[in-house]
């Protein structure tokens, strides 16, 4: 056994001073850089403003009971909703594309991925800008469809079908917008893991399937799908987290009508000048985020 090998295998109990000296400075980061950042808005949520400037810590529970009033909860219930319907699109998206990469030629498939991640290459607010560029009422899709329109209402004009004019979809300042942009912000963090997934599985087992006569669909949902399954919930869980916690995308693309909880949060603590509710709205917003992670987590155990 070479020394790199007895290092690795050798217990931590043999050495712990050595341990520890390796663990303490990604502990002390993680202290510094989120456990103190937590601990500061997590004190402002049990207290009120006193003046516009200062803030005091009286334990009350009176911001989350704040929470719980219709309105926040409309709107809770309604970013929830768009963020599973992302999560779903992803999903129904993300698993064809992913199928196509991981049985693509070795060749091909670094290309494939870099399609993938390109996206990343770019600011978010630059890809923001230039999906309003293509969903506003002048932009490239209206455009498109127009002619579009044009080239299949001449046609039926010379047929003697007299058919209406084509009028722009207005998708901006709308939930569907908001939908459109979370999907393609969030969708390469649904086929990465469903790749690796994908990329993982034993080809043998498709081969034996379709050896005993099993076809395509049969092959699919009994064989490819369920060694799939830990991409999937890796997925859901990388798409569901941040597209819930979306602030940009709802502001640019869905406007006042179309506000998430990450809007109403941002809005309390620059607009409202109300940090303890802001900071309880955010804690609320924290453990639906960790209700997901539990939920995952039990369900890997479960298959284990």
């Amino acid at each position: 056994m070479s020394a790199a090998e007895s290092f690795v295998a050798e217990s931590p109990a043999r050495r712990p001073r050595l341990f520890v000296a390796l663990g303490l400075p990604p502990m002390a980061w993680l202290a510094v850089f989120f456990l103190v950042p937590m601990a500061l808005p997590s004190a402002l949520s049990f207290g009120q403003n006193v003046t516009l400037t200062r803030i005091a810590v009286t334990g009350s529970l009176a911001n989350y009971a704040h929470t719980l009033q219709p309105l926040y909860l409309r709107i809770l219930a309604k970013s929830l909703a768009i963020a599973a319907a992302t999560t779903l699109v992803c999903v129904l998206a993300g698993f064809p594309t992913a199928l196509a990469i991981a049985f693509a030629p070795a060749r091909r498939k670094p290309w494939l991925l870099a399609l993938i991640m390109l996206p990343f290459w770019t600011n978010l607010l630059v890809r923001t800008f230039a999906l309003m560029a293509v969903l506003r009422p002048e932009g490239y899709l209206n455009k498109g469809l127009g002619v579009l329109w044009r080239l299949i209402r001449a046609p039926a004009a010379a047929l003697g079908f007299a058919a209406p004019p084509f009028h722009p979809l207005a998708l901006m300042n709308t939930d569907v917008a908001v939908l459109i942009g979370l999907v393609y912000v969030n969708l390469p963090f649904m086929v990465l893991p469903l790749y690796a997934a994908l990329e993982r599985m034993d080809r043998g087992l498709i081969e034996a399937a379709q050896d005993l006569g099993a076809p395509a669909p049969r092959v699919f949902a009994r064989v490819i799908l369920p060694l799939a399954m830990p991409g999937v919930a890796s997925g859901v869980i990388l798409t569901l987290i941040p597209a819930l916690g979306s602030y940009l995308t709802p502001d640019l693309l869905g406007g006042p009508s179309s506000l998430m909880i990450a809007n109403v949060i941002e809005r309390q603590f620059h607009a409202a000048d109300d940090w303890p509710f802001g900071a309880a709205l955010s804690f609320v917003l924290i453990l639906l985020t960790f209700v997901a992670l539990a939920a995952r987590g039990a369900m890997q155990s479960r298959r284990s």
